[in-house]
């Protein structure tokens, strides 16, 4: 999610995979894939940095889960989990 910032200064949060379209007329209306319309206080350029920060950052933390946890990732893809089970079991009086 991203956050963005409506006209009267309210934030709200918004999925960037919905975004489909924004335009600057001379408002930035950022069109979603279902056709609702948004109007935000960001500017056309600043809302792309934002989307590609956004983006940027979910690789990095693909990334950075696959190189620390190799058995996770191929398990996320794979169905399979490999990684050692801790099993504890009650204690019975």
């Amino acid at each position: 999610m991203i956050t963005l910032t409506r006209l009267n200064g309210h934030p709200f949060a918004v999925n960037p995979d919905l975004i489909e379209r924004a335009e600057s007329t001379p408002d930035t209306v950022v069109t979603l894939v279902d056709g609702t319309k948004l109007l935000v206080a960001e500017d056309l350029a600043s809302l792309t940095r934002i989307v590609q920060e956004h983006r940027a950052g979910v690789v990095a933390l693909a990334i950075e889960m696959a190189d620390s946890e190799p058995n996770a990732a191929v398990a996320s893809v794979t169905g399979i989990d490999s990684r050692p089970r801790l099993h504890v079991t009650p204690e019975v009086d």
